[in-house]
């Protein structure tokens, strides 16, 4: 997959908004507070978190690509795996339901063999997308953030890390990686036009590189 590996990191110029962690336990949900810490409103992102910056991302790819080698398919299958956040598992189907009726080269799936999961619980750090650093990730999905703003557009931003888009806090409600910016009031769930071709654009430039790989290979 080095070759692979290359293309993408040529290919996909991106800052994701990550934070290196262990994988938190699972907890009961934390009474909403009156006041949110400043990172949870914002949907934290430290600078220090942005320089882990493609990892997560890259690694999901890397693993659905893989698989997309036996497949064949047109479009590339992401699989989840939503067991360890059973309090939001709603939130969870609706967001992939959201994402597989607005992109069309990647598709979010619920199943065994993974390539990213969700956990749930608190941090007062609000909900994130992570990496280990060494290809494993996951979403947090925290209690507090999530009684405070809609908890469908906070799932639905945190699997757009997933699939390559950054975070974009001082953008309007209805560019949905603009997190928690616009307020507790925003209910929007749904990417924009720009954030729909993004995603698109990044999951076909790495089914371009995978059928040019398999190409090299079969000669």
């Amino acid at each position: 997959m080095k070759s692979s590996r290359l293309a993408l990191s040529v290919t996909l110029g991106l800052g994701l908004a990550m934070s290196l962690a262990s994988v938190p336990a699972s907890a009961a949900p934390a009474p909403v507070a009156d006041r949110l810490p400043a990172s949870i409103a914002a949907y934290s992102g430290s600078a220090a978190d942005k320089t882990n910056t493609r990892a997560f991302f890259e690694a999901v790819m890397e693993s659905a690509l893989s698989k997309q080698r036996v497949t064949g398919a047109q479009a590339v299958t992401v699989v989840y795996d939503a067991s360890r956040a059973p309090t939001f598992a709603t939130q969870i189907a609706r967001s992939a339901q959201i994402w597989n009726s607005s992109v069309s080269n990647v598709r979010l799936v619920s199943g065994s063999n993974a390539d990213f999961r969700y956990y749930e619980g608190n941090d007062s750090r609000g909900s994130y997308a992570s990496t280990d650093g060494r290809g494993n990730g996951y979403i947090f999905l925290d209690y507090r953030q999530n009684q405070v703003y809609n908890s469908t557009r906070v799932t639905s931003h945190e699997t757009g890390h997933v699939l390559g888009l950054p975070d974009h806090y001082s953008g309007p409600c209805s560019e949905l990686m603009s997190g928690g910016g616009p307020g507790p009031s925003c209910t929007n769930a749904y990417p924009n036009a720009a954030e729909r071709s993004r995603v698109d654009q990044l999951w076909a430039g790495a089914l371009s590189a995978l059928k040019k790989e398999l190409s090299i290979k079969s000669r």
